[in-house]
């Protein structure tokens, strides 16, 4: 497993095929109360749900906003597949996602608003801090994740089938009746 090195040309650290990505920004002031109410939308919009599991973009395994010093900074912290420069055309092209953001950042102090995209982008670079260290406890891409219970979930069909018996006695079986077992 490699990290990228932190004054590579593009923010965030990379583990495997996942990367990190974090902003962080100043609340205007008077604003928090709002921010929290967008923040609440937002956790309502389908696919970002608790349990949804479709967001607008496919390649982020999770996204969290953080109020912190009383209210005053909000952080925008996630990590995503694949290259930071795919990640950033995803997101500044996903008209859904980004008029999402947008309510949200209209609560930070710098921000100018759609419908001028290359100033949002220029904003949300001004935002980035790249960790100082990133690690995961798993592999795979959210594609594999999901591929992986997608596969799961018809093998436990397998298993729960009546005339499943025979074929499961068959050697070749054994690896994933191991598995199973755990």
């Amino acid at each position: 497993m490699t990290t990228s090195d932190i004054s590579a040309p593009q923010p965030g650290l990379s583990v495997g095929p996942t990367s990190e990505f974090s902003l962080f920004f100043r609340v205007k002031p008077g604003e928090a109360a709002s921010l929290r109410s967008a923040l609440l939308a937002l956790q309502d919009t389908p696919g970002y749900r608790p349990g949804d599991y479709g967001m607008a973009i496919q390649t982020i395994h999770e996204a969290r906003f953080v109020l912190f010093d009383d209210d005053t900074r909000l952080a925008f912290i996630t990590s995503f597949d694949g290259p930071w420069d795919a990640y950033m055309e995803d997101f500044f092209t996903s008209g859904p996602t980004l008029a999402l953001f947008d309510v949200i950042f209209s609560h930070v102090e710098g921000y100018d608003g759609l419908p001028d995209v290359a100033a949002v982008r220029s904003f949300v670079l001004g935002a980035e801090q790249s960790a100082a260290a990133y690690a995961r406890n798993y592999g795979g891409t959210v594609k594999e994740i999901r591929k992986a219970q997608r596969v799961n979930s018809a093998f436990q069909q397998v298993l729960d089938h009546p005339q499943a018996g025979e074929i499961l006695e068959h050697p070749a079986m054994q690896p994933l009746l191991d598995e199973a077992g755990d």
